[in-house]
């Protein structure tokens, strides 16, 4: 079991099919490994060891009887704090919901649990999801795999450490504003946003319900795509074959590059020439549509956020971290109509972007412009930790504002993403170019 908790899902999978491994033995070696793991009290909130073990043992007997209800059957995950699960506490990373206990599973964790995947507790997150950073005084701040002083990403950030120190093989998380790629980005793992409203969000505790999305936190391609039609309930993409001939990308060169520091900047660009050596068209383009949709972004996300949760926040505002309070409360700031008359301009902008990205196969852009910040800097310095949280969501949020699917794969340098858009449900096509690509920069 030494070197278990390296493999990706899918080999753990095929392991269990095989005879190799037993899922009991598994999930053993991955609950002491969340238990005691130098780091794991920053990185899981809780571990379900009861529900995980009962997993186990059930995973285990249809293994034996030939009976496995599909790859992943009996491979553990870890689930973000905000996904509901019965009879265990469910915080969504803030004081404010202390000791909130479930009666059900959310939707996802069901048809996860329909399909054998084992539950092996609660990670640590954003408060209330509403940072890219992942900075939380008020739980507990996971740390960035490449850099223990740095924070791991937000929100889903102990979704992403779990699966980075081998505390889990694979995590779902959810991304409103990037919260699953960017944590993905800085732990080198492949992180996957689902087109909006395309997986459940029932049981799901929300952000801003019109932007929320749920979505897989792993080491491969072939993971996410596995994990997706679990979640989704529907069959696998076919990843055999995937090829880079003959494709076209188009660089959404924007102000997704303003002030990009070194590291992530060569990340991208030794990706996108990774796609060209293997056969991809590459062009640059900028689309004012984009720009325009950035502009829209704080009536639509903080003044939604803000009626979700106003009346929970202002009931016990002193609980909460100062500069997450102050994003809530921006939404304070905008009216009615203003909000109807922002979204009426989305929707023609997300018209207009379709419209201008029709003849490539994806769009592809830095994940995020910047590394994981440091803890200390960023409590101390509250200027610093609103540019920075801006900073790192400012390029995945272009895919949330259009509604688009859209998966980060590691550059191959450290903390670095590649970030690749297609158009809203065409998740089959992402996961076969995002297993091309992944071929390319291997």
């Amino acid at each position: 079991m030494a070197n278990d908790h390296e493999m990706s899902m899918c080999e753990l999978g095929r392991a269990i099919d095989a005879g190799r491994i037993d899922p009991v033995d598994l999930t053993a070696h991955f609950l002491e490994r969340a238990k005691t793991h130098r780091l794991s009290g920053r990185i899981y909130a809780r571990v379900m060891e009861d529900r995980a073990m009962a997993e186990a043992e059930a995973a285990a007997y249809r293994a034996k009887n030939g009976i496995r209800r599909g790859i992943l059957d009996g491979v553990p995950v870890s689930w973000k704090d905000l996904f509901d699960t019965a009879g265990v506490a469910t915080e969504a990373g803030s004081a404010l919901l202390k000791d909130r206990i479930p009666t059900a599973d959310a939707e996802v964790l069901k048809r996860a649990s329909a399909s054998g995947l084992v539950a092996l507790g609660k990670t640590h997150m954003s408060e209330l999801a509403f940072s890219g950073l992942g900075l939380n005084p008020v739980t507990a701040t996971p740390p960035c795999v490449n850099n223990e002083d740095a924070v791991s990403g937000g929100s889903s950030s102990g979704a992403a450490t779990s699966v980075a120190y081998g505390l889990a093989a694979g995590a779902i998380g959810s991304d409103t504003g990037g919260s699953v790629r960017i944590p993905a980005a800085w732990n080198d793992l492949v992180g996957f946003k689902t087109t909006s409203g395309r997986l459940p969000l029932d049981g799901v505790v929300p952000l801003v319900a019109s932007f929320d999305t749920v979505g897989p936190i792993c080491k491969t391609v072939e993971d996410a795509a596995e994990l997706f039609a679990v979640l989704d309930g529907s069959p696998a993409s076919d990843l055999r074959g995937a090829s880079l001939a003959g494709t076209r990308f188009l660089i959404l060169d924007s102000v997704v590059f303003e002030g990009i520091r070194a590291e992530p900047l060569n990340g991208f660009e030794r990706a996108v020439e990774a796609l060209k050596s293997a056969g991809a068209q590459v062009e640059r383009a900028s689309l004012p549509c984009v720009e325009q949709a950035m502009a829209l972004s704080a009536i639509l996300f903080n003044t939604e956020a803000y009626a979700e949760w106003r009346d929970v926040i202002e009931a016990a505002p002193d609980l909460m971290f100062p500069p997450i309070l102050d994003r809530f409360r921006a939404g304070r700031d905008f009216g009615g109509c203003d909000y109807v008359a922002a979204w009426k301009k989305l929707h023609r902008l997300r018209v207009d972007y379709l419209a201008q990205t029709a003849g490539f196969d994806a769009v592809i852009l830095p994940t995020a412009p910047i590394l994981a910040p440091d803890i200390a800097r960023l409590l101390e310095d509250d200027d610093y930790y609103v540019s920075e949280n801006l900073l790192a969501l400012r390029n995945t949020r272009v895919g949330n504002l259009m509604g688009l699917p859209a998966l980060t794969l590691p550059t191959g340098i450290p903390s670095t993403g590649l970030s690749v858009q297609t158009p809203q449900n065409t998740e089959a096509k992402l996961l076969r170019l995002g297993r091309a690509i992944e071929v390319a920069l291997a």
